[in-house]
């Protein structure tokens, strides 16, 4: 949930530190914090503030106005908060009662508060609300007590703490090291020329601006980082583990907002060009005008796939909407019964698993911890694990047997958008793939399907050309405090993810729901100040959802419709419609979801929120 960086070698570590802090700023932005040290000072600095990296950044520029202050050595932190309030003094990094060490942490130590009791019966005492601090000053304790090896305190010390963690430390008297760890939370160490210099993160972005060759650590890791020397891995019981260096591919353009106002609105601009990157060397014209499928994972792990007959999509918040379209998908086309799941819940039951299941787990960010717990249940049940991310190189793309990247590019705004499609895109071709090899869609079905799956991009651009007018509409609704949002078929799940989208970045209460179930309940909200959005097209079920939107019209609900082109019946019932292209009815949601992204981000901006960065949100939910 929170924002690592770190920085060791010959340059001023404050301004990378910050311009770090930035760029991984969407995983939290509650309160943010550097610690920088040198070998001519007798103290670490710490500089903390409370809300976003540029009320921090201010702080440091008031202390340290020369950028070549020799403080070359730093760590630093944005945070999501978990245990404590938002407040300087709860920021990271937290300082060892000793001010020998500071430390910088993501996840939780669950057992803190009986580490905390055993720690200050030794003397030390506590500033903040954190588990963090508690863990500082146990790493402290046998720092002291061990001849002051940072390396081997680290160890002492993770072996007493339960919980999840991603930590960098640094110590004072050494500022040519720095200790890295983690478990269950992503850490990232980028490799200068010769070892010279050394950058940490929580993921690849702030560090591909100096080096592409990292190295990505493993659960119970420990890495000793010392300038001009290779990194030494040890695993937590000391034992002597490899080191892999990659290649990390990642265009540094790709994190700004190339002119848009917000990374939310390019995010959703960028979709038909994503569209076109997943399906790059996947969707394939060949000179005969017939297209083919190629999906490595699909090839290297074919007979378990074929010999399935049970899928399970495990999933949380917008990838688990992306998992009920799957699930659609993946029953007519394969006519294998599918499963979608929480992650949450999935976990903390008794799931039966049997050995010929798959499960399919689809996160953005690859490092969600619900999901990975789930993929560690299913593979100890024997299950093919199929991972589906965007994350290069994360937890889960480690974790899971196989899998396939969506290949989007890097999602900074924190309501997830071009992700959503990517997976739309990624589940489509699989479902398309494995049909084709089972035989259950016909040749003419699947052609079909992969030339419409191929204009897709095309059409989303004609979606995208009535941003002007979704703006001018959305003026309507920032007085709502309610939405209701309608779907059925495949249009059900892009009512679920066009209410939670508006949830979490205007912080208007919205639900989505099959349309045909309106009338169960949520039929007593409606008034003539309830804003009704219906998504409606031309399949098997657009007359029901006529009939749905015709009981809404006569309780006065204020109606809002994406209809097929020239769709002139449902004109008559809504007060204003938005128009997609016509498609297949498997392959609306790629266009039909785009309005929905679009209302959301428009009235969140015209209520003067903050779409990039909404409040007690963060974009990698790597903690329960």
């Amino acid at each position: 949930m929170c924002g690592i960086v770190g920085y060791i070698g010959s340059r001023p570590a404050a301004p990378i530190l910050i311009k770090g802090l930035h760029q991984l700023e969407y995983r939290g932005y509650d309160s943010a914090g550097i610690a920088v040290g040198g070998p001519d000072h007798p103290q670490l600095q710490v500089f903390k503030a409370k809300g976003k990296v540029d009320n921090l950044e201010a702080n440091v520029h008031r202390a340290l106005p020369l950028p070549d202050t020799p403080l070359t050595t730093g760590i630093g932190h944005t945070r999501w908060a978990t245990h404590g309030e938002p407040s300087e003094t709860n920021a990271h990094p937290h300082l060892s009662m000793s001010g020998d060490l500071a430390l910088v942490h993501n996840g939780i130590i669950e057992n803190y508060q009986l580490l905390k009791e055993q720690l200050t019966e030794f003397g030390y005492t506590f500033k903040s609300q954190t588990d963090t601090e508690v863990l500082v000053q146990l790493i402290d304790y046998f720092y002291q007590k061990n001849g002051r090896q940072l390396t081997k305190a680290v160890h002492q010390a993770l072996d007493k703490a339960i919980g999840a963690y991603a930590i960098v430390v640094m110590e004072k008297d050494d500022c040519r090291h720095l200790v890295a760890a983690r478990k269950a939370s992503p850490l990232v160490i980028g490799i200068g020329k010769d070892y010279s210099e050394f950058f940490i993160g929580s993921d690849a972005t702030p560090l591909v601006e100096y080096t592409h060759k990292v190295i990505y650590l493993d659960d119970e890791q420990v890495a000793d980082i010392r300038i001009g020397q290779e990194v030494q891995i040890t695993n937590l019981d000391e034992s002597s583990a490899d080191v892999t260096i990659k290649d990390v591919d990642l265009d540094i353009s790709a994190l700004s907002k190339g002119g848009y106002p917000h990374f939310m609105l390019k995010e959703i601009c960028e979709q038909p060009h994503c569209m076109e990157n997943s399906m790059r060397g996947r969707v394939i014209c060949r000179e005969d005008g017939l297209y083919e499928i190629k999906l490595s994972a699909l090839n290297h792990f074919k007979a378990k796939l074929i010999r399935a007959r049970h899928v399970i999509i495990v999933a949380c918040g917008t990838s688990w909407h992306a998992g009920l379209i799957g699930k659609q998908l993946i029953e007519e086309m394969c006519r294998i019964r599918v499963e979608v799941e929480y992650a949450s819940e999935f976990r903390y039951r008794n799931p039966v698993i049997e050995k010929d299941d798959v499960v399919i787990a689809i996160s953005q960010s690859g490092e969600t911890a619900d999901t990975l717990a789930a993929i560690q249940l299913a593979k100890e049940q024997g299950a093919l694990v199929f991972g589906i991310v965007n994350g290069v190189g994360s937890s889960i793309a480690r974790a899971t047997d196989t899998g396939i990247y969506i290949h989007v590019g890097p999602e900074i705004g924190v309501a997830s958008t071009k992700a959503f499609t990517g997976q739309v895109t990624v589940l489509t071709m699989l479902s398309l793939a494995l049909a084709h090899a089972l035989g259950t869609l016909s040749d003419e079905a699947f052609q079909q399907t992969c030339h419409e799956l191929a204009a897709i991009p095309r059409k989303m651009e004609t979606v995208l050309q009535q941003n002007d007018r979704i703006e001018q509409l959305s003026g309507r609704f920032t007085y709502a405090r309610n939405f209701l949002y309608l779907g059925r078929g495949y249009n059900y799940p892009v009512a679920l993810e066009g209410a939670l989208k508006l949830k979490e970045i205007s912080y208007i209460h919205a639900e989505g729901y099959p349309a045909a179930e309106m009338k169960h309940g949520p039929i007593a909200l409606v008034d003539k100040e309830m804003p009704i959005v219906c998504l409606t097209a031309h399949d098997q079920l657009y007359r029901k959802v006529i009939s749905n939107m015709q009981e809404v019209q006569s309780r006065n609900g204020r109606i809002f419709a994406v209809v097929t082109e020239g769709d002139d019946e449902v004109r008559r019932i809504a007060e204003e419609v938005i128009e997609i292209p016509d498609t297949m009815p498997c392959l609306l949601p790629l266009l039909s979801v785009i309005p929905m992204q679009l209302l959301a981000y428009h009235v969140a901006v015209k209520k003067g929120l903050d779409v990039d960065m909404p409040r007690n949100l963060a974009k990698s939910v790597t903690v329960e």
